[in-house]
This record gives C-alpha cells, sequence and structure tokens, in this order.
C-alpha cells in the first residue's frame, strides 16, 4: 500500500454510536444544527493539533456527488467546512475543487475496493500554490477520497494537505 499523499488528519470524534446517528441526521434529515455542533468539536481539535495544522491557509469542502447533492439538497461537508473557517477565521473556497466524475457508491466497498475508483475523480481549479490546504468532510473512512484529492492539490501547487472530519471509522481489517 502506498504512503498517502495527505500530510495529516485530524478527527474530532469517532464514527461510533451515537455519532454515527448524530451525522445520518444531518445528512439524510438535513439537522443543520449538527453541522454547528461538529464545527465546534472540530475547531477544538484542530486548535488542540500541532502547529502543522494551525498553519492552513485554505479551507475547502470534500465535494459531494451529483446525485447526492440531489437527494440531500446540500453538501454535508460544505456546511460543516463553512462553519469551521469561520470560526478558525481562515479563508473558506468552497468551489477550488472540483469532482470530475461520478462513480459507484463507496458504501458497501470494503477498504481495498475503495482505492481504485478514486484516482483522477478530483481536480484543482484555483490557485493553490504554496498554500497549506485543509479539506473538510464529515466521515473519513478508508481515507481514499482524501487521497485523491490530495494528489489533485499537490499537481495544482499545494504545500501541504490536511483532512480535517468530523469523524473517523475505527480502523478494521476487510
Amino acid at each position: 500500500m502506498l504512503a498517502p499523499a495527505f500530510d495529516r488528519v485530524v478527527a474530532a470524534l469517532d464514527y461510533v454510536p451515537p455519532v454515527d446517528q448524530l451525522i445520518l441526521q444531518f445528512k439524510n434529515a438535513g439537522k443543520f444544527h449538527h453541522a454547528r455542533f461538529m464545527a465546534e468539536l472540530l475547531a477544538q481539535a484542530v486548535r488542540h493539533a500541532s502547529p502543522q495544522v494551525e498553519r492552513i491557509t485554505i479551507v475547502l469542502p470534500m465535494p459531494s456527488s451529483r446525485q447526492a447533492l440531489r437527494r440531500r439538497g446540500f453538501n454535508p461537508a460544505g456546511e460543516i467546512a463553512r462553519q469551521l473557517a469561520a470560526r478558525l477565521g481562515l479563508a473558506y473556497r468552497p468551489g477550488l475543487l472540483l469532482r470530475s466524475g461520478e462513480g459507484a457508491s463507496q458504501k458497501q466497498l470494503g477498504r481495498a475496493a475503495r482505492t481504485g475508483p478514486q484516482a483522477g475523480r478530483y481536480q484543482c481549479v484555483g490557485p493553490v500554490e504554496g498554500a497549506a490546504v485543509a479539506v473538510v468532510d464529515d466521515v473519513l473512512t478508508t481515507g481514499a477520497t482524501l487521497h485523491a484529492v490530495a494528489v489533485a492539490l499537490k499537481k495544482a501547487g499545494a504545500a501541504r494537505v490536511v483532512g480535517l472530519v468530523a469523524a473517523r471509522t475505527p480502523y478494521r481489517q476487510d
């Protein structure tokens, strides 16, 4: 297995009960007040992280698929990222990263099956030369999507890519 292209991940919570229900209510029932709560917890985690995380210059959300945007009507990562950037006093650039292709949902895929489909799916469309970029997402499962995003951002000149996630699934062997 190759080393990930991202430099670090900071997670506010583990994706275990009752956190999983909090996130599912937010994503599927539009409980937007949960985004404020998750952004605050994530801001606290970032403040307690290493100086590498403190030098972030751009915050952007993980892009949602078109299908997920149609179904939900919003990007959960975007809601968390917007509020997180405001709490940390950082630049929020939601249109900087685009999802250039759709693919099958990864929800039912195992760890090994998730890595391949992400390659080349994301594109950076704005200036990131020398920047430390934080990519915000609601849940980090395997890191395959964050890896693909980090590859695109570093190809565009980002100096560092840090994943900031509301929750991270505990590692398990598939």
